[in-house]
């Protein structure tokens, strides 16, 4: 396969998609797509078609896909229909890197519809040792801007799932109660694979918490609201010290990350 010149759809996937049995970082997932050289674009028009039941994203015509050869196709017509957008964007060059709900369904389809057990139970371990969980003991405004935000999350949380969750300051570790744990466990089983759990996924891995997760996924909170409370910390220190120019980069990809997994949970 010579990547600068044509390039067939499953080349490419196999290529640049999410193959595995294991949810990939989707930063990293981003970062490396990047440093590979861009093949030329090989169709001329992404569109969805419908068949079976499912919605496939089709290139000039033909299903795309996956690294393991299925189908690109889903259950969702908003998630087929982004899908498309994504590869219809493309410029001369296709950049993966600007392709994250390709790349997040791909390993959907192709890691977690076998593994779905194995991702819950990785969601459940983040419950035990949540970023909304660790206080910080000070500045005074950092405090009080972490209990205005996080406490009523928290709460509904709590309430949803009939339990509490232990809270600590600092970097001190701070056991949850089984029943706590066993309380999240009854919920995140219940969104459903693959689709809706990889978007559960990586929306937890972007936003350390898998407290922030089950909010967003049951109306609790918004997408902005999640990713905001995700990073109080960091804009509390952007506030006071400014953003350097990387950082800012990393954050612009992150939250591209962070939109293609909310599609996901709340539409797939």
């Amino acid at each position: 396969m010579r990547y600068g010149g044509a390039m067939s759809t499953d080349d490419f996937l196999a290529r640049f998609g999410s193959p595995g049995s294991r949810q990939p970082d989707p930063v990293a997932a981003a970062q490396q797509a990047m440093r590979n050289p861009l093949p030329a674009r090989f169709y001329k028009e992404a569109s969805v078609l419908e068949r079976d039941g499912l919605f496939h994203v089709a290139l000039d015509g033909k299903t795309a896909r996956t690294p393991a050869r299925k189908p690109l196709a889903v259950s969702s017509h908003p998630v087929a229909e982004a899908l498309a957008a994504e590869w219809q964007a493309q410029g001369e060059r296709i950049d993966p890197a600007r392709m994250p709900l390709t790349r997040l369904v791909n390993s959907a389809l192709d890691g977690v519809e076998d593994q779905q057990e194995a991702v819950r139970a990785e969601i459940v371990r983040y419950a035990g040792s949540d970023a909304l969980c660790y206080r910080a003991g000070e500045p005074e405004p950092l405090v009080e801007r972490q209990n205005q935000v996080w406490q009523p999350i928290l709460g509904d949380i709590e309430a949803l799932i009939d339990a509490r969750f232990l809270l600590a300051e600092g970097i001190v570790f701070a056991e949850q109660p089984k029943e706590t744990l066993a309380a999240v466990a009854r919920h995140v089983a219940k969104i459903p694979a693959p689709l809706a759990l990889a978007g559960a996924h990586n929306v937890m891995t972007l936003t350390g918490s898998a407290i922030l997760t089950l909010a967003l996924a049951n109306g609790r909170i918004d997408p902005d609201a999640t990713w905001d409370a995700a990073h109080l910390d960091e804009d509390y220190q952007i506030g006071i010290w400014g953003q350097d120019e990387e950082a800012a980069e990393r954050r612009v990809i992150r939250r591209r990350e962070f939109d293609a997994a909310v599609l996901l949970l709340l539409k797939g």
